[in-house]
């Protein structure tokens, strides 16, 4: 079964280069086994190119190393506060994409500006607060996700998958380790699409509502008709 989870991690993390959402060494994605409490995560600093599914290391929602031989990676302690705070996420995936992190950077949410945006995010993508000098100097990485959490107080997990770690880069989750690339897959192209519409236009029309939930459900909820069943 551990192996099963290795595999899942290890093809969601295979899955970041693949679509072009990380470089060089930047990015990680992890899958959660909920029952056993046991994450498989991308180990630290290893190229893409010769990563394995054994080298997935396995630990506990408390951090501690069960299986590997390998560090895992640096951005594990957010992971698993994500995996602490939003109860119904079993997959996590972190990238330094360009236009998301563009938006990131510059501290800006996403903004709804078409149906593409709404088939994945019922709302604007949020962007975090800048951390505070003694969260920086503390446990970074931690705080890190715990900023995220914090952003999420008022907002669906479930509805918003994914989020924007200002001056840093985006993170998305799903149900799955595959769907959390997924869904970093849309965040990516829904930055292009709003830098680049940005760039055609200035911001101030209002995306409407109606549309925006006509078409998140038709994908999301017990009413979803796209697609097979």
């Amino acid at each position: 079964m551990l192996n099963e989870l290795k595999r899942e991690a290890y093809e969601a993390n295979m899955g970041l280069p693949a679509h072009g959402l990380v470089h060089l060494n930047f990015g990680n994605a992890s899958a959660l086994d909920r029952r056993r409490g046991i994450v498989a995560i991308k180990p630290s600093g290893v190229d893409y190119d010769v990563l394995r599914p054994a080298d997935m290391v396995l630990i506990d929602l408390d951090g501690k190393r069960v299986e590997g031989r390998l560090r895992p990676s640096s951005d594990t302690p957010t992971h698993l506060e994500i995996y602490r705070e939003f109860v119904h996420v079993g997959g996590v995936a972190h990238t330094h994409s360009v236009f998301a992190t563009s938006f990131a950077q510059a501290g800006q949410p996403i903004p709804v500006l078409g149906t593409t945006h709404c088939d994945f995010f019922r709302g604007a993508v949020p962007v975090t607060r800048q951390l505070t000098r003694c969260e920086i100097a503390g446990s970074y990485e931690a705080e890190t996700g715990r900023v995220i959490a914090e952003r999420f107080r008022k907002l669906d997990p479930g509805e918003i998958p994914g989020v924007l770690v200002v001056g840093h880069g985006p993170f998305t989750w799903g149900l799955s380790a595959a769907k959390a690339v997924e869904n970093a897959v849309a965040l990516e192209l829904c930055a292009r699409l709003a830098f680049q519409t940005l760039g055609l236009r200035a911001r101030g029309r209002a995306f409407p509502a109606a549309l925006l939930d006509r078409h998140f459900r038709r994908k999301h909820g017990a009413g979803a008709y796209y697609g097979q069943k």
